[in-house]
C-alpha cells in the first residue's frame, strides 16, 4: 500500500477541521484533561491478526491487559515471544487523552495487532496504578499490556531546570530507564511519545535493522539541524568535552528522542544508563545542555544510531518549546506524526483554536463529549 503524501493528509486535515469544528469547543477543558477517570474515554475497536500473522506462543484467547499486567517473571511465553512488538510509552494525567491516541492509532494501522504489546511507564510519586490500568482497559479490554512503576527520586536529583518546565518531568527520563523496567527477556523495544499518532504498520518500524556497527537504538537523523545549538557556550568551549564526538561511526546528529528503537540487550550490556546519568551529573556541576533529557542521549548516542526513515517521525506539529505555533509537514511521505513542541492537539481542539494538522489526530481521540455516539 502506497504511503500517503503529505499534500493528501493536508487535505484530509482540512475537511476533518471542518466536521469537527462544533464539536472541539464542548471537547473537555484543560481542567478535565489533567485527570485519571476509566470513564472519561470511550471504548475502542477490536482490532484483530491478518490470517498471515505468526501467534504468540500460547497467548490467551481474551487477551485481557488483566492478565498481563502483573509481570511475567522473565518466562512467560505471551510476553517473550520472539514474535511479540514491544511498545513503551509513559503515561500520566497531562498526556492520558495523547497516550490513549497513540495506543488505538497504533492498533488500527498494525497488520498484527494483537502481537503488540505495551509496556506503560508511570510514576508511583504521581499516579494510581489501578486507575491507570483501569483506565487503559476500558478503552482497550482486549490489549496486552504491562504496567512498570518508575521510581522518580531516581532521576530527579539528576534533573536540571531546562527551557520548558513540562520538560523537567521526571517521568520524561523514563526512557533512559527501559532496561532496567522492562522484563529481562524483553530484548527490543520501540519507544513512543504520547503526542503522536502512526498511519502505518509499526511492525515496520520495529523491524529496523541494528545489526550494522551494533546500534544500540534507531532513530530519525536530521543533519541539517544546527547540532551546535543544542550544546552552551561553556560545552564547545571546553578543550575536552567537545571531544566526546570525536571518533563516532558517523557524523553526530540531532535525532528526536520521542521516537526510538532500542535493543535491550547492548543497552544492558553497554551500561547505557549510568552513561546518561554522567552527563546529567556534569549538567549540574556546569550547565552545558538547555533541553531537558534530549542532550544526553545526543551526548552518548549521536553519530553511533542506525538510520529510520524521516517518515517514522514527522515531528515539530506542536511548533517550537515557547509558542507553539502551527507547522507544515515535512515534504515526503508519512508514517507517523508527533506533535512535538509546546502546542498539543487536545489542548488546541478543546481551546478552539486549533491548528490544520490537529484534525489529523481528532479521528484517534477518545475521549467522551457530549457529542460520543458509543456502539
Amino acid at each position: 500500500m502506497p504511503l500517503p503524501s503529505s499534500k493528501a493528509l493536508l487535505s484530509l486535515s482540512l475537511l476533518l477541521l471542518l466536521s469537527i469544528s462544533a464539536a472541539v469547543a464542548n471537547g473537555g477543558g484543560a481542567t478535565a484533561s489533567a485527570t485519571i477517570d476509566p470513564g472519561r474515554f470511550k471504548e475502542a475497536p477490536e482490532f484483530y491478526n491478518s490470517p498471515a500473522c505468526p501467534s504468540l506462543l500460547n497467548a490467551s484467547s481474551d487477551g485481557n491487559g488483566d492478565d498481563y499486567s502483573e509481570g511475567c517473571d522473565g518466562e512467560d511465553d505471551v510476553i517473550c515471544s520472539e514474535t511479540a512488538v514491544h511498545v513503551a510509552m509513559t503515561l500520566d494525567a497531562a498526556y492520558i487523552r495523547g497516550s490513549m491516541a497513540a495506543i488505538l492509532s497504533v492498533l488500527q494501522h498494525s497488520t498484527c495487532p494483537q502481537n503488540v504489546i505495551f509496556h506503560f511507564v508511570y510514576s508511583v510519586a504521581t499516579a494510581d496504578a489501578s486507575l491507570l490500568r483501569a483506565t487503559v482497559s476500558s478503552s482497550f479490554p482486549y490489549l496486552r499490556f504491562q504496567l512498570h512503576p518508575f521510581d522518580a527520586s531516581a532521576v530527579s536529583g539528576l534533573i536540571s531546570t531546562s527551557i520548558r518546565s513540562a520538560l523537567d518531568c521526571p517521568l520524561n527520563y523514563a526512557r533512559s530507564y527501559l532496561a532496567n523496567l522492562l522484563p529481562l527477556c524483553v530484548r527490543r523495544v520501540v519507544y513512543l511519545d504520547s503526542d503522536l499518532v502512526l498511519v502505518d504498520d509499526i511492525a515496520s518500524l520495529a523491524a529496523t535493522p541494528l545489526d550494522p556497527g551494533s546500534a544500540v537504538l534507531a532513530a530519525p537523523e536530521y543533519c541539517n539541524a544546527n547540532f551546535t545549538s543544542y550544546f552552551t557556550p561553556t560545552f564547545w568551549s571546553s578543550p575536552s568535552l567537545p571531544l566526546t564526538f570525536a571518533g563516532r561511526r558517523s557524523r553526530p546528529c540531532y535525532f528526536n528522542t520521542g521516537v526510538m528503537v532500542i535493543d535491550l540487550d547492548r543497552w544492558r550490556a553497554g551500561g547505557y544508563t549510568a552513561k546518561i546519568e554522567e552527563w546529567m551529573e556534569l549538567q549540574k556541576r556546569m550547565r552545558i545542555y538547555e533541553l531537558g533529557s534530549l542532550p544526553p542521549f545526543l551526548l552518548v548516542f549521536a553519530g553511533e544510531i542506525a538510520p529510520v526513515d524521516h517518515r517514522w517521525n514527522q515531528h515539530g506539529l506542536g511548533g517550537d518549546n515557547f509558542r507553539g505555533l502551527c507547522r507544515d509537514l515535512h515534504p515526503g511521505p508519512v508514517s507517523l506524526l508527533h506533535w512535538s513542541g509546546k502546542g498539543k492537539p487536545w489542548a488546541r481542539l478543546d481551546a478552539n483554536r486549533p491548528c490544520p494538522l490537529d484534525a489529523l489526530w481528532a479521528p484517534y481521540d477518545l475521549l467522551r463529549t457530549p457529542f460520543s455516539l458509543d456502539s
